[in-house]
């Protein structure tokens, strides 16, 4: 089984900064990108920040320039670097990971680790 352990959330007045941590089972060299979602109260849940195998990465533009998503490879963790930190960023921020093969995409996610910003 694959698991995914979010850690790092908190409470944070507005400006401040947060770094969140995913800690996968196993390689995440085995999956074909990971990244960062997050879901506000009567929201969808959206896409933050992801990297792909190759190291390449992706933000919403509503982060971009605040948030950088990381990895460290022999440590199977990915992490998220959220700086300047603004109410509306405050949710519940999720781990993704995605495989690719023939047959699709199969996701897998983490539990969540609760992020709230004061103003």
């Amino acid at each position: 089984q694959v698991q995914l352990v979010e850690s790092g959330g908190g409470l944070v007045q507005a400006g401040g900064s947060l770094r969140l941590s995913c800690a996968a089972s196993g390689s995440i060299s085995s999956f074909n990108a990971m990244g960062w979602y997050r879901q506000a109260p009567g929201k969808q849940r959206e896409l933050v920040a992801a990297i792909t195998g190759g190291g390449n990465t992706n933000y919403a533009d509503s982060v971009k320039g605040r948030f950088t998503i990381s990895r460290d490879i022999p440590k199977n963790a990915v992490y998220l670097q959220m700086n300047s930190l603004k109410p509306e960023d405050t949710a519940i921020y999720y781990c993704n990971a995605r495989r690719r093969d023939i047959m699709g995409s199969r996701d897998y996610w983490g539990q969540g680790t609760q992020v709230t910003v004061s103003s």
